[in-house]
């Protein structure tokens, strides 16, 4: 007898962490571009969508929440600082707070004042868009795994790599602290509210989060994680000039790319020729990094398919952000409107969560609980 078939996005898998982070930076990109709040507010629910539907039951996967309360704080400051530091006449004026004399040395800032409709909407609408960006870098933290992103990084940027990877799981280490330290202390008992109780809930979290990041640091360096190998002082001078031209090549093409009085040939050919320069000078420098990988992580057709949703979502943003100027920028004058192609750039984020396989740590936390 044959077991169930199964499903469309294949057998249960932790997809390439790349992959993730890709889908993530393409949604980041579309957000950047716009403070349309309509079409925020669908690339915020298409990160959630995803999150909801194939976070694994890793740590790491339940830091999501923390990502929310950060993006709502996010816009509430933004309004908030709107309403202190933005006061002007012209508009609709809803709120006549007195303002706040300032020496003449702070020329050109106010403090209150009359706060209008168009500057709350304005402050809104920032704040918005810098909560998009933040929950899509959320969603890449709770859907990826760190420490196989780590793996995937090129033995030549091993340093720069755990440095990153140490950096992008603070919130995750904090948001399993904080849910291990509030078991423990309801088990206890105690302060229930007031200044004693976020003494006794901040400090441990915090501590528990470095003690774990120091040992997942202390056994990397166990383990020999980018250790270093012999490298003859031929191929460490080919390395440097390499990388140098490199440098040099990425500066140059990129001062004659902004600058329109320069010579053509100086901007995307030598940014170009730069870029490729880089990609040689790291290939060597990897070499005298000796690192091993215990089953490498494949990438497949859902891979694939959530790469390549990220990038049409980026290309489709930045299409509506310079052919519909109306609708990637609306005015706080109007009302917000969506075109079908902005429609469009807002859905197709939530494609990964129908086109990727189920985390096989979450199938194998549903089976511990039931």
């Amino acid at each position: 007898m044959t077991g169930p078939a199964a499903p469309l996005s294949g057998l249960p898998r932790d997809l390439h962490p790349l992959a993730w982070w890709s889908w993530a930076i393409g949604l980041a990109t579309a957000a950047s571009l716009t403070t349309n709040p309509l079409l925020l507010l669908l690339v915020m629910g298409s990160a959630t969508v995803v999150v909801m539907a194939r976070r694994s039951g890793h740590p790491f996967g339940r830091s999501f929440r923390l990502y929310v309360m950060l993006a709502v704080l996010t816009v509430v400051l933004r309004v908030v600082f709107r309403i202190v530091f933005g006061g002007q006449e012209i508009g609709h004026v809803l709120l006549d707070l007195p303002e706040v004399p300032l020496p003449d040395w702070a020329a050109g800032i106010r403090l209150l004042g009359p706060v209008t409709r168009e500057a709350l909407l304005a402050g809104l609408y920032d704040g918005l868009r810098l909560a998009a960006i933040i929950l899509c870098v959320g969603a890449a933290n709770s859907l990826a795994n760190p420490k196989r992103l780590l793996a995937t990084v090129p033995p030549a940027l091993y340093e720069i790599g755990t440095a990153l990877v140490m950096a992008v799981t603070i919130f995750p280490q904090l948001a399993d602290s904080a849910r291990r330290v509030r078991a423990a202390q309801a088990l206890r008992g105690g302060a229930t509210s007031g200044v004693g109780r976020l003494r006794r809930f901040l400090v441990p979290v915090l501590e528990d989060a470095l003690e774990r990041s120091l040992s997942l640091a202390a056994g990397m360096d166990t383990r020999g994680y980018g250790r270093s190998g012999e490298a003859t002082p031929r191929e460490r001078r080919v390395t440097g000039s390499l990388l140098l031209l490199a440098l040099l090549g990425i500066c140059v093409g990129t001062y004659a790319w902004l600058d329109p009085t320069a010579p053509r040939v100086l901007a995307l050919p030598m940014l170009g020729a730069g870029l490729a320069t880089a990609v040689l000078g790291m290939a060597s420098a990897g070499r005298r990094v000796h690192r091993t990988r215990y089953r490498p992580d494949p990438w497949r057709a859902p891979e694939l398919v959530t790469v390549a949703t990220g990038l049409v979502v980026a290309l489709l943003g930045w299409w509506v952000a310079h052919t519909q100027v109306v609708v990637a920028y609306p005015g706080v004058d109007l009302a917000p409107y969506l075109s079908p192609l902005a429609l469009v750039v807002g859905v197709l984020g939530a494609v990964p969560a129908l086109a990727t396989p189920v985390p096989a740590s979450a199938v194998a936390r549903q089976e511990v609980v039931a």
